[in-house]
């Protein structure tokens, strides 16, 4: 079976705590090099991959192409500045999607 690695990408400031959790860090400042990031993690064993909203509102199509996909897993975190809300309402389209109803929010078949 084969072992799965974590990685985040986002500016520095945002994925630097992450660096002391083990996590496999990736600073980036422009949603090309995130683009050629993520690309390349995809191809080496990592199994959740995190990534800025900010950074991922540049790539949505990518973003959407992995949301598809078994692995790896593409998780979107706010940066240092805060949150876009693109994160949550992600999670809580999949959980939508999974049950068929918001339990997030409490709204049914939205």
């Amino acid at each position: 079976m084969p072992t799965y690695k974590i990685a985040v990408i986002g500016d520095k400031d945002s994925i630097l705590g992450f660096k002391t959790i083990g996590v496999d860090t990736f600073p980036v400042t422009s949603a090309q090099a995130a683009l050629d990031t993520l690309k390349k993690l995809v191809s080496e064993n990592y199994g959740v991959i995190f990534i800025t909203e900010e950074l991922a509102q540049g790539i949505p199509d990518v973003i959407n192409e992995l949301h598809k996909r078994y692995l790896p897993t593409v998780v979107l975190i706010p940066n240092s500045k805060g949150s876009l809300g693109i994160g949550i309402e992600q999670i809580r389209k999949n959980v939508e999607k999974a049950i068929g109803a918001d339990i997030l929010f409490r709204k049914e078949g939205r």
